[in-house]
């Protein structure tokens, strides 16, 4: 029996969200053998593109803007789907499967992929200063790029995985730059106080200022653009340019007359389904791991790509949880982090192969008596290696105490 003689299948299929996550779940429908109709819904003018290489590649000029495309223009048309961009989602009717935009249009399916993603936080008051960015769209980066290179000191607000890569990229271009968070090292939150240490001795050689472990209270400014950045001491850090990277919220504004349970994401069950005939996929997702036994989210190109084919095949009828091992990366300088797995801020970390001292080496991060999370510090085969400790952890038992 084919795909489409499944009573299971949906007649039409419209995914929210021209991101990763969301072209990845036609390109997996497609590749399962479903053949009725999809509609992608953006909410950007810009074909589906990749992000990872926004703060690096793109930002630094290595790459020209058109290179972060995820797909050229003849492989999106060989997926006969309808690409409707530049139009966000405005509300969802969950029992007639509607979808309003801001436009006017309503668009109706029989089963909806909720891929709309993160929104950047903001300071208060930085919409209206010139010189003030967050960076989580192509064109963040391209106006970003811009007043970089026409600036001299920058301040980087925020000292997690985005901030301590935007900090390394614009070093490399020449600026002056300041490193601003209420943690005490760049990605402390993420690797924890061994990694982040080696992070900040890094970032430091480099020529990075780090003022760290204080907060920031608000932004200085003349003449309607920013001057500086006031920390929570009353110090003010001089700026021409400042990114406020101080992590993301899930765009769920436009569900919440829905009736959808939302709570810092849209809530799933480990069917990553909302509802019945309703999906979420990648950063907006808030799915429960079978394996964690609790409610996860992840903000990572991996999972986007990972859950987005899980989802898919929930669509198709497969009755499958999605209990990824999480995976992310992170380029700055020379430095190639790769992580799997869980880093829990209480966990023992230990160095089981490399140096720490070379700046090559893999961390085992273990909690509760299991293998949480390995990370590899220019050593991504020994780490990928090392990737099945997690896997064997999650699958044994709970320890007994």
């Amino acid at each position: 029996m084919s795909i489409e003689d499944d009573v299971r299948a949906p007649a039409r299929v419209l995914v929210v969200g021209a991101s990763a996550s969301g072209l990845t779940t036609v390109e997996a429908l497609r590749r399962k053998g479903y053949a009725g109709p999809i509609t992608v819904l953006g909410d950007e003018p810009h074909a589906p593109y990749d992000r990872p290489p926004l703060s690096k590649q793109v930002l630094s000029g290595a790459w020209e803007p058109e290179r972060a495309t995820l797909r050229p223009q003849d492989a999106l048309s060989a997926l006969d789907a309808e690409f409707v961009l530049g139009d966000p989602a405005v509300g969802l009717d969950p029992a007639s499967r509607t979808v309003r935009t801001a436009s006017g249009r309503a668009l109706r399916a029989d089963a909806v992929v909720i891929a709309t993603g993160v929104r950047a936080r903001r300071l208060p008051g930085q919409e209206n200063l010139a010189g003030v960015h967050v960076l989580r769209s192509l064109d963040d980066a391209l106006v970003l790029r811009a007043d970089l290179l026409a600036g001299t000191r920058l301040v980087v607000v925020g000292e997690g995985v985005l901030g301590s890569e935007i900090a390394a990229t614009a070093r490399t271009l020449g600026l002056d730059v300041t490193l601003t968070g209420p943690l005490t090292a760049p990605m402390a939150m993420q690797v924890g106080p061994l990694v982040s240490g080696v992070l900040a001795d890094l970032h430091t050689e480099r020529g990075v200022t780090l003022r760290l472990g204080t907060g920031v209270v608000g932004l200085t400014a003349d003449e309607g653009r920013v001057t500086g950045v006031r920390l929570a001491t009353d110090e003010v850090l001089p700026a021409d340019v400042v990114v406020v990277a101080i992590g993301a919220s899930p765009a769920t504004r436009w569900l919440t007359d829905s009736g959808l349970e939302l709570d810092n994401g849209v809530v799933c069950d480990s069917r990553c389904r909302a509802e019945e005939g309703i999906y979420a996929v990648g950063d907006v997702a808030r799915w429960h791991h079978e394996g964690l036994g609790r409610l996860i989210r992840l903000e990572n190109r991996t999972n986007a790509t990972e859950q987005a084919m899980a989802v898919a095949g929930a669509i198709l009828g497969e009755d499958r949880p999605y209990t990824p091992v999480p995976y992310f990366w992170t380029d700055q300088y020379d430095a190639k982090l790769q992580v799997h797995g869980f880093l829990p801020a209480d966990a023992e970390v230990d160095v089981v192969e490399g140096d720490l001292t070379a700046r090559r080496f893999v961390a085992r991060y273990r909690s509760g008596g299991r293998v949480t999370g390995v990370l590899g510090w220019n050593m991504p085969k020994q780490a990928r290696m090392r990737r099945q400790e997690i896997v064997d952890d999650l699958a044994a038992p709970a320890p007994t105490h």
